[in-house]
């Protein structure tokens, strides 16, 4: 026998493969090949099933995000552009409430300006409506020249007009102060709730205006009283009840407000009337 083969029997002896156990290692993997290749060909109805789901499932899902967006108010809503007059406004208000918490410096009396909060609210008190209005009448009841009553007249109804049209714009915007304080008595009584507009600039812009184009003032007397308006708005901000804007709208309206009442104005007869009228001393005319 040639050495060759006598070596190739040997290396086949030593050869590990060649044992028993490891016989299926030498096989051909024809079949297990064959149905790995049907199973990856064809999945079964579990996970075809599961196949379908993910797509139905984001379809659902992809409706109901729909729909969540559609009952969504705009508010809440977050604008990817927004436009450059939203971002103006926005830039203002922030800028508004900043400011106003700043100068708010009487709103407590732990505040910085605290020990002199008592004289900025008997100076914003003057701004009131319910002392303009009460203190009108006793002047009219008092008044003897028919001059000084149509004055008086065409002044409550000033005052008047000026209360009615703050409550309601008060009303229609609900806009809250920089500093949450609750309003006073005299507040609820002139329906001066909210911030905006500021009721006391108005009333304060308004009044001065009137005087000082219905009464002859010396010149003393009229700087007095364009400084007393001004420092009743400015009152309003220190005491943390109004921001900077609302006391501008206040007194814009204010000025808006005497404008109205010079385009009505009532003559001295019209006075005349309601004053008997509101006195029940009225007799009819033969």
């Amino acid at each position: 026998m040639p050495a060759s083969q006598i070596r190739s029997r040997a290396r086949e002896r030593t050869n590990v493969l060649n044992r028993p156990e490891f016989m299926s290692l030498n096989q051909p993997l024809k079949n297990s090949n064959a149905e790995a290749r049907g199973t990856a060909r064809r999945p079964s109805q579990k996970q075809q099933q599961s196949q379908h789901q993910p797509g139905e499932n984001a379809q659902h899902e992809s409706v109901e995000n729909n729909k969540e967006r559609k009952e969504l108010p705009e508010e809440d809503c977050m604008q990817l552009h927004p436009s450059f007059k939203g971002i103006a406004m926005n830039s203002l208000l922030a800028i508004d409430i900043c400011m106003s918490k700043r100068l708010g410096v009487c709103a407590h009396t732990t505040s910085s300006w605290g020990s002199v909060r008592s004289m900025v609210k008997l100076l914003a008190l003057t701004g009131h409506g319910i002392p303009w209005i009460f203190g009108t009448i006793l002047c009219l009841s008092r008044s003897n020249t028919l001059a000084g009553q149509e004055v008086l007249v065409n002044l409550l109804l000033a005052l008047l007009l000026d209360v009615m049209t703050v409550a309601g714009m008060q009303k229609l915007v609900k806009r809250k102060g920089p500093w949450e304080m609750a309003p006073s008595f005299l507040d609820y009584l002139a329906m001066d709730i909210y911030s905006f507009p500021a009721a006391h600039a108005s009333r304060a812009a308004m009044v001065s205006k009137f005087l000082l184009a219905h009464l002859v003032l010396a010149v003393p007397l009229r700087i007095l009283l364009v400084l007393w308006a001004v420092l009743v708005g400015i009152s309003r901000i220190l005491l943390g009840r109004h921001h900077l804007t609302d006391v501008g709208c206040g007194f814009a309206l204010g000025f808006l407000h005497y404008s109205l009442v010079e385009m009505v104005w009532l003559s001295s007869s019209t006075c005349q009337t309601l004053i008997s009228i509101g006195t029940f001393n009225w007799s009819p005319l033969y």
